[in-house]
């Protein structure tokens, strides 16, 4: 483990938000552990600094004029990435099963967007965010996310 991932563990210790147990996630698979985020992402200085490192990570970030996140759980880490990337943030949410854009919220075509969120698992709410931004006609510039749980077995 890298120094910096060592100082983003400490930081979800410390603040209680990995959690041991089972767990039903909401993709339907079932864990012994569960990694709340909004633990770590009610304190503004830890998603400032989670949201800088994420945008480190980034290619070309000064070209995404949107991030588009799934609710619940990447609406404020997408707000804290939009915010380091100087860009407008959305929020995509269910309404009667399909993930949609509501609130007055648009993507126009041509703008180049990055979905943010908070822990991807199966890819599933990923997935159907960023078919609704092809749908709108935006160009898609990459998905960024806090823990990426879609590899463990």
């Amino acid at each position: 483990m890298q120094d910096e991932e060592r100082e983003i563990l400490k930081i979800f210790e410390e603040t209680g938000a990995i959690l041991k147990g089972h767990f039903q996630l909401s993709s339907g698979l079932h864990s012994d552990t569960y990694i709340q985020c909004a633990k770590v992402l009610q304190y503004p200085q830890y998603c400032q600094l989670l949201s800088q490192k994420l945008v480190r990570k980034l290619n070309h970030p000064d070209d995404i004029d949107v991030v588009v996140s799934p609710a619940m759980g990447g609406i404020i880490i997408g707000f804290g990435v939009a915010a380091e990337i100087g860009c407008r943030a959305v929020f995509a949410e269910r309404q009667e099963g399909i993930m949609t854009l509501r609130r007055g919220f648009q993507i126009t075509p041509g703008e180049k967007a990055l979905v943010v969120e908070d822990v991807i698992t199966t890819g599933g709410s990923v997935k159907e965010v960023l078919e609704l931004c092809r749908e709108r006609g935006a160009e898609i510039k990459g998905v960024a996310c806090l823990i990426d749980r879609s590899t463990e077995d």
